[in-house]
């Protein structure tokens, strides 16, 4: 009697299943994880160093890393924050490489939180045209962000990590991380207002 084949795309399919099979010499286990997690760490990145092409090479690195380590990960740890942490140091490589220079972060707190506002639901025309525009504005401000700061707002709002998943990832204190998210977002505050945009 056949077995059932597995379809390795259910979200049913943990990647820590996908990794055991990979590690099993199953080449399907391996491409269902790339398919997964290849635009977030490429987009991660991307934002991480600015630049698009050097974005694709790196996150090939990360891929080839994550091949070749694969039997060193465990599975009491998220797969996603794991990936993550390769990226992460596939970035800071990067940017060590070519002298960006950066502000460390301070672990100090001083303030309450707030999160960035997300748009939802379906849009008029007119309303995504705006969003769009907020979108860009946004993203412009982040650019602005050091690299230290920049990472802890995309991880947080574009790829939705948990404080905890965040610090994982650069090996920071959770207090550092929730410090580095509030002054991050102070700084994005202060440049809305030196661009005179309110409301964002």
């Amino acid at each position: 009697m056949n077995a059932t084949p597995i379809d390795l795309r259910s979200s049913a399919v943990a990647d820590c299943d996908l990794v055991t099979r990979a590690v099993a010499g199953r080449e399907d286990g391996f491409e269902e994880l790339v398919r997964r997690y290849q635009r977030p760490i490429a987009s991660y990145i991307y934002r991480m160093v600015g630049n698009y092409e050097s974005a694709l090479d790196l996150t090939q690195e990360v891929f080839i890393k994550v091949y070749n380590s694969l039997n060193r990960y465990r599975s009491e740890f998220k797969f996603s924050t794991w990936i993550y942490k390769i990226a992460h140091n596939a970035a800071v490589d990067h940017l060590r490489r070519h002298s960006v220079r950066d502000a460390a972060l301070v672990a100090q707190s001083d303030g309450e939180t707030y999160d960035l506002p997300i748009e939802s639901g379906r849009m008029t025309p007119e309303q995504e045209y705006a969003g769009k525009e907020r979108r860009a504005e946004i993203e412009s401000v982040v650019r602005l962000l050091p690299a230290a700061y920049r990472e802890l707002i995309v991880l947080r709002h574009s790829h939705d990590l948990s404080y905890d998943e965040i610090a994982e990832v650069p090996a920071l204190p959770l207090g550092t991380v929730k410090n580095g998210l509030f002054r991050a977002r102070e700084m994005m505050r202060q440049h809305f207002i030196d661009k005179g945009i309110t409301g964002v």
